[in-house]
């Protein structure tokens, strides 16, 4: 009986792993940012937590929508290109096994074994053959909108409740220092987590978005010294 190695990959979580990462660091930044923003221009302690649950359910929602209209047009995509796949194949069977054993060729075969490979492989699902080595679909990338949303609103609401709950107790002249050192902890330990799943250096993925978090807290610090409006 023939035995199957089978190996998981880490391009198998880059879907869900790009929305999920995305989404929680642009709610700890974007909360994060706008709560030291209105903060520093000494809004009451109200004030603070109003325009931060604002901020992310606002957040949420577009980060949503966003990734839904971003992936749904990937998906349409891929699904006009499998449907002419399909006709073309339907139509043209011959000319659709010339292209198939050309991409083998090309990927290093005998014409010989390149023509006998594609002719296998069509005769077990050509439109899979088709779309994987012509088109470059594969099904664990395969466009999931739906997915994609809920996992991009799910994970910012995450990252975003944990600049807002140390914001609702912590003492109102202090409300800046500690949202700032707290989300430059989260976005480290984020950063470094997408780093380790994807196999990159941790310290480099921590490194980045701290560093970008840190700017995006600063600016908008300075965005509400310059107004420094009293609620």
């Amino acid at each position: 009986m023939p035995h199957f190695h089978i190996e998981n990959h880490r391009s198998q979580h880059i879907g869900w792993l790009r929305a999920a990462v995305l989404g929680a660091n642009d709610g700890a930044i974007s909360t994060a940012s706008l709560v030291v923003g209105v903060a520093a221009a000494q809004t009451s302690a109200h004030g603070i937590l109003v325009a931060g649950f604002a901020g992310l359910a606002a957040g949420a929602m577009a980060m949503a929508a966003g990734e839904y209209v971003s992936v749904s047009s990937q998906a349409d995509t891929e699904k006009a290109d499998l449907n002419r796949e399909r006709r073309e194949l339907a139509e043209d069977p011959h000319n659709e096994h010339k292209e198939l054993t050309g991409i083998y060729i090309n990927r290093g075969l005998t014409a010989e074994l390149a023509s006998e490979v594609a002719r296998q492989l069509m005769a077990h699902d050509a439109l899979g053959a088709h779309a994987r080595d012509e088109l470059g679909i594969v099904e664990h990338q395969v466009a999931r909108p739906v997915q994609a949303a809920a996992a991009s609103a799910l994970t910012f609401v995450t990252g975003a409740t944990i600049p807002l709950i140390f914001a609702a107790f912590a003492p109102r002249e202090h409300v800046i220092l500690i949202v700032v050192l707290v989300t430059v902890c989260v976005l480290a330990v984020l950063g470094g987590l997408a780093a380790k799943v994807g196999g990159a250096p941790v310290w480099i993925g921590s490194a980045r978005v701290t560093f970008w978090g840190a700017l995006a807290m600063a600016i908008t610090a300075g965005v509400g010294t310059l107004f420094h409006v009293a609620a």
